[in-house]
Parts: structure tokens; sequence; C-alpha cells
């Protein structure tokens, strides 16, 4: 008998990927925000309930599913949510890539499932992705109101640097179908450095960057406030900086240099965005400068917006691969990942692998220094993989994975859940261990 599709679902901090196996691209991109009326536990608005296991004492009847009742039907996820932002309270369910907000989470993967997706979820495999270092009680969480809430045949809970990996196999860049290599996900709300070595995540090396995209589109709004001579509507300021970002930004090779070329040649490399006021609908311009090449500088420089996170991404990098365990150093160097929106500024990938081969450069040559010259190191090859689905990086790779003939084995049934309980998504079976 064939089988439908598996649903592939990738819930970032800012944005969902959703869509079916066997796609190049994920069918649908929306806000992970959801709007509510509600007001929460005790008039607290947006209070976050766990699930039922999770609550000391609860039994499994008692599950968020059956105290439904009509006004809870009354919400909007997505854009449909951003445009509600006058009569709905707004949330964000994940945080730092991790639920906080199970009740919230619930519904934001129901409209998901039935009103985006438009299918049964009992017909079908659903995939699901984690941050590293997730919580086994969230996986459990996870499992119960897929297995409980919406009925599904079976799901599989895959790691996003996993996933990433998988899909730098299109790059053409990549000699080999590895699972070693160190990722580089930089989303809308966090940035995870990851080493893999051979599909395990070296959980003691990972190294997390409170830089992401919200940050940079934080600090070219802030930028444009500063020099523009026409003020920004409020209301249109953040996604004006977004716009920008995303359409004019780019990673500059010496910051020093591309100041002297935009002060010397303004009328080359100034560029000027047209755009209208989203209430009185009038036409303005917006001036754009410096924060072109300033606004991903960040990620080398991040003294510029921050004196409490210093340490430039190229250093992290390094420091992330010299604390993994030394036989696979090399294979972490000669892979090195990008995955995620953030990533996808022009030359991003070529100033990373510059900044870190100087960093490992040097390294070799001052041991060959120390040995007198006696010893003559074997040159580290440094390889940054950027790749047309690195946007996209960890869905497409979990749409790859759910294609294979093995996806049905490692995943979990409903038959399963139903004999062994929630703890079923702690075992993965595909390296046969416990979280």
């Amino acid at each position: 008998m064939s089988r439908l599709a598996p649903v592939v679902i990738d819930n970032g901090t800012g944005y969902t990927k959703m869509g079916f196996a066997g796609n190049t691209n994920p069918q649908f991109v929306i806000p992970t925000v959801i709007a509510t009326r509600d007001s929460g536990a005790g008039g607290a608005p947006n209070v976050p309930k766990k699930p039922a296991f999770l609550s000391a004492g609860a039994s499994a009847s008692s599950h968020l599913a059956s105290k439904r009742g009509i006004e809870d039907l009354d919400f909007y996820i997505g854009d449909e949510a951003l445009s509600h932002t006058k009569t709905y309270a707004h949330s964000y369910p994940i945080r730092h890539g991790t639920i906080e907000n199970w009740d919230h989470m619930e519904r934001y993967w129901e409209q998901s499932i039935f009103k985006y997706l438009r299918c049964e979820p009992e017909d079908h495999y659903f995939l699901l992705t984690e941050p590293p270092l997730n919580p086994p009680e969230n996986r459990e969480a996870t499992a119960e109101i897929f297995f409980e809430s919406f009925n599904i045949q079976g799901m599989y809970i895959a790691v996003q640097a996993v996933l990433a990996l998988a899909a730098s196999w299109t790059s053409g860049k990549s000699t080999d179908q590895t699972l070693t290599g160190t990722v580089i996900d930089a989303g809308d709300g966090v940035t995870h450095v990851i080493p893999v070595a051979e599909g395990y995540v070296i959980g003691s090396s990972i190294r997390h960057i409170p830089i992401a995209g919200r940050d940079i589109t934080a600090f070219v709004q802030q930028l444009l406030r500063d020099h523009q001579e026409i003020a920004i509507p409020p209301e249109d300021s953040l996604d004006i900086a977004r716009r920008i970002k995303e359409q004019y930004s780019y990673v500059c090779p010496d910051i020093v240099k591309e100041f002297k070329k935009f002060d010397q040649e303004p009328h080359k490399y100034f560029k000027q965005f047209d755009t209208v006021n989203s209430i009185t609908q009038k036409p303005y311009t917006v001036d754009v400068g410096f924060e072109r090449f300033l606004a991903p500088e960040i990620f080398f420089n991040p003294e510029i917006v921050s004196s409490d996170f210093l340490t430039p991404l190229p250093e992290v990098v390094d420091q992330v691969i010299q604390t993994s365990p030394i036989d696979t150093r090399r294979g972490l160097y000669r892979n090195i990942v990008l995955s995620g929106g953030s990533t996808m500024f022009k030359d991003f990938g070529k100033r990373l692998q510059r900044d870190i081969k100087h960093i490992v450069d040097g390294r070799v040559h001052q041991s060959e220094d120390l040995s007198g010259g006696h010893l003559k190191a074997k040159p580290i090859d440094v390889n940054v993989i950027a790749h047309k689905k690195q946007r996209h990086a960890v869905w497409f790779g979990g749409s790859l994975m759910a294609c294979t003939d093995q996806f049905y084995s490692i995943s979990h049934t409903k038959a399963e859940y139903e004999e062994y309980g929630p703890s079923i998504a702690r075992h993965n079976r595909v390296f046969n261990s416990l979280a």
C-alpha cells in the first residue's frame, strides 16, 4: 500500500517552514507568532500551560485538547497574526529555539496542519526538528501533542544541525556525503555553532552566539533612525529595516576600506529605498548608506552593538572545533556548513573562510616556530560551504530524509506510543540511544 508523503515542519524562533517531503522548498514560510484573545490563567496574559504529563498527578485524559471550547478557535498565526495587532494579544511561543508556551504552540501546529497544509494528520507521518541540547521533556511533550491531539501515524524528531549537513550535499562542493562537519545555524532569534561527528552532535562543544537576524534588523533600524533627514514612521520602521537588510546588505573584506569607498564615491554606493507610508499611503524615500556593510559586520565585530559579547564568529567557530575530540578536527574544519537566513549575506562565506583560515594558519606557524623549524605541520584545509538551499537548509534536509525508505523504520508509530507512552520520544533509533 502506497503511503502519503510525510509532513516536514521546521519550527524556528522567527519563522516556521512547512511542507511535504520530496519538495525542494517548503510550501509555507510564516512567522512563528500567534494572536489570541485569551488572557491565560488568573488574568495574566499568555501564561504558558504545560502538557498534561508534565503536571503533577495529571492523567492523559486531562490533556489540553479535551479542554478546548469554541473561544479557543478564535486565533490567528503567522502573517495573519501580525495583521491583527490592535485587537489580539501576540505571543511568540518559541524563544531562542526552544518552545516555551505549549498551549499556544499546540494551537499554532493545529492551524499549520489544517489551514495551511490542509491535510489529515491521521494519514501522514511527521518529521519535526529540534534545536541542539533540546531537553528530552520537550521531546516527550511534542510527541504527546502530536499523537494525542492530532492522532498522527508516526513521527521522527531530527536534530537541525544534522539535517543542515545533509542539505549541504547538494552544493557540489562537498566531495563526499559525510555527516561530519561544523554547522553555523544563524536564524532570526539565535545563532548556534554545532560540531557534528558521523551524525553525533558533540554537545559539550556547542556554542551559542547572542547575535541573529533580529539583532541585525534592530541595528539597521537604529542606524536609519540616526541619519535620516525624513523621519520614518514608527509603525513602518522595523519592516523597512528588515527589507533594507535583506535587499542591500553584504559582507565586506575590510571595514576601513569600505568606509573610504563610500566617502569617495557616495553616488555609486549609496542607495535609495522607495516605500509607502502604511497609514497615509504617501510615498517617500529612505537613504541607504553605511548600514549596507555595517549590518552583517556585527558577526565579525560584535563590539559594534554589544558590550557583553565580544568574540567574533570566526573565533567562536575555531574554539568550537578546538574543544572537539582531536581526531574529528580536520573533518570539522573541512566541512563548515552555513544554514539559516542570517547566513545569506553576499560574501558571508568567503569572509568567514578567510578569517578562520587566518587563525588556523597562525596557530600552525606558531607551532612550527616553537619547534625551531624541526617539525613541518601538514596544512589544515578550511572550507566554508554555502549553497542554494542554505536559507531553508534544515527543512530541505528534512525533506530529503523523509523521502528515504529508512525514515519509516526509524520513526515512532502510534501503536508504540499507545504501548509505551511519550517516553518513546527519548529513544533515537538512528543511533540506538536514549536522550
